[in-house]
């Protein structure tokens, strides 16, 4: 038996995932070709790296099938109910920074915060006759939110593109989506409510809690962790 670690297969995300290993003294290389889904860890032994999507990290976790995986902790709140029930927060990394957020046209002057929003939304069904559309790929962390702030004229439409074209297309009139920067919803004539952030993610190392540990596998995984200095 082996720990497994699961880490984004591509981009910055993988990037600098080895770079936060490296810098621990973790040698994290993925090898083969760029289509090959194969990597090697060095500085610790019995551990394999496990290169996923960073949006099936958390499903994986949740399965028991990867011990340790990083991705962000939007895709985990969102993708796994009770969360914390099913993985652990190990770090926080420092990386893959991004905020998910409500935005609506910026020419809607009068709707700057939730209760604005609320009441444009009771507005636009009496008119149209059909609920004000929220295009997003994060229905339950939305869904969740507009909850707990007492928005309910609304509809949610799933969103997998560039969810901020989804307004200036007429399929959908706010949404909820990752920022950064910003500058593609400003790009987009977006702008996000004063109280319209639903949660601050990052890059996150998770421990599984379902995950078997068996004889030198625990050993295994303590030894991985405190050279990582967790």
């Amino acid at each position: 038996m082996t720990i497994k670690l699961g880490v984004p297969s591509k981009g910055r995300l993988m990037e600098k995932t080895f770079d936060w290993f490296g810098a621990r003294g973790i040698a994290l290389a993925r090898t083969g070709s760029d289509r090959e889904y194969a990597g090697k860890v060095e500085g610790v032994d019995n551990v394999e790296l496990v290169l996923l999507s960073a949006g099936e990290i958390p499903r994986e976790l949740a399965a028991g099938r990867i011990h340790l995986g990083v991705t962000g902790i939007d895709l985990v709140r969102e993708k796994l109910g009770l969360w914390d029930q099913q993985v652990e927060v190990m770090a926080e990394l420092g990386f893959g920074r991004a905020d998910l957020i409500i935005a609506v046209p910026a020419c809607w002057v009068d709707v700057d915060v939730l209760d604005d929003l609320d009441a444009a939304a009771a507005a636009f069904r009496a008119e149209h006759g059909f609920r004000l559309r929220i295009a997003t790929k994060y229905h339950r962390l939305v869904r969740e939110f507009l909850r707990e702030n007492g928005v309910a004229d609304y509809q949610l439409v799933d969103s997998q593109g560039a969810t901020e074209g989804t307004i200036k297309n007429m399929t959908a009139e706010a949404v909820a989506d990752i920022t950064s920067t910003g500058e593609t919803l400003r790009a987009n004539h977006l702008k996000i409510l004063s109280d319209g952030m639903i949660l601050r993610s990052q890059a996150t190392l998770f421990r599984a809690r379902r995950a078997p540990l068996e004889g030198q596998d625990r050993e295994t995984l303590d030894a991985l962790l405190d050279t990582l200095g967790l």
